[in-house]
């Protein structure tokens, strides 16, 4: 990151948002279930913030600026929530919310990084910051209802701004720690790997269809297909930037655009065959109709 970056953190409050001009006939049922499932992961990261807290215990500058983080991620969570109700008066945040704890626990005992290290934590909240931030870019892009596309685009420049606050810590701690490139590769791809973790899966499946049996798979692929889609070049280009400038390496050049075109692959194969994947395998094991599993087929 440029050291003459700065973050700047608690710009907006929810009552800067126009709730005034929201509008139900803009609002897309597949960009409407990740909203769901977006608010209940922001508005956990009080956990999230126990837990680095724990990490960097004796670093009060650290630990001042997750307390901020942690605000800033549960207001995320807050305004996604009241957009998702506004939008579906049978969204109940709360109980989806309370669903969604009960069957996902951020670890909360640790007293040091299960990264192996504090700069390794730190590029692994780097990692979390560019997908949320190409996250909620390429949804605000994508949709037309007004009062989501303020939100996304509020909640994607925050979330840059986290990631230029966990970039400096890291390269402070680097300078004590000094992780290999080897090293720093591999807690940015464990990261990057655990988005197939359950905590989506599970705020998918709470947020969605409270009430029926949660298979993680399903509720997994169900996600990736609503969220992916909207991803363009411009959103994948810039994640890669933000992750190459992670792990040390130049985004420029080759490599960057070699990075960009397998995310950009990936992410076909997450929307286009791995649904089809999944219907396949849970027809083989009587979990879908003859009728579902021929349409994924066609």
């Amino acid at each position: 990151m440029d050291k003459n970056t700065v973050a700047v953190m608690g710009t907006w409050i929810l009552e800067d948002i126009p709730w005034d001009e929201f509008d139900l006939e803009k609002v897309a049922p597949d960009i409407l279930r990740v909203v769901k499932a977006a608010s209940l992961v922001e508005f956990n990261a009080d956990d999230y913030r126990r837990y680095l807290q724990n990490v960097f215990k004796d670093d009060a500058k650290v630990c001042s600026a997750i307390g901020q983080w942690s605000i800033e991620e549960v207001q995320h969570g807050r305004a996604l929530g009241m957009w998702a109700e506004m939008a579906d008066p049978d969204f109940d945040f709360e109980r989806s919310f309370r669903t969604f704890t009960e069957n996902f626990r951020v670890q909360l005992d640790a007293t040091a990084s299960v990264r192996g290290s504090r700069s390794g934590e730190m590029i692994a909240r780097c990692m979390v910051e560019t997908g949320t931030n190409s996250f909620y870019s390429a949804l605000g892009d994508a949709t037309e209802e007004p009062v989501l596309k303020a939100i996304c685009r509020r909640i994607a420049a925050d979330e840059f701004a986290h990631y230029c606050l966990f970039h400096a810590s890291m390269s402070r701690y680097l300078q004590r720690e000094n992780l290999t490139f080897p090293e720093r590769l591999k807690v940015a791809f464990e990261r990057v790997a655990e988005t197939e973790d359950d905590e989506l899966a599970t705020a998918y499946w709470a947020a969605n269809a409270y009430g029926e049996h949660f298979d993680r798979r399903r509720n997994s692929v169900a996600y990736a297909r609503d969220s992916l889609q909207y991803y363009r070049p411009q959103h994948v280009a810039r994640g890669v930037e933000m992750i190459f400038k992670a792990i040390g390496l130049n985004p420029a050049g080759p490599l960057g655009w070699a990075a960009s075109r397998a995310v950009r692959t990936f992410i076909w194969y997450r929307i286009r065959l791995m649904p089809r994947l999944a219907v396949v395998r849970a027809r083989l094991f009587g979990h879908v109709s003859r009728l579902e599993f021929l349409q994924q087929r066609t």
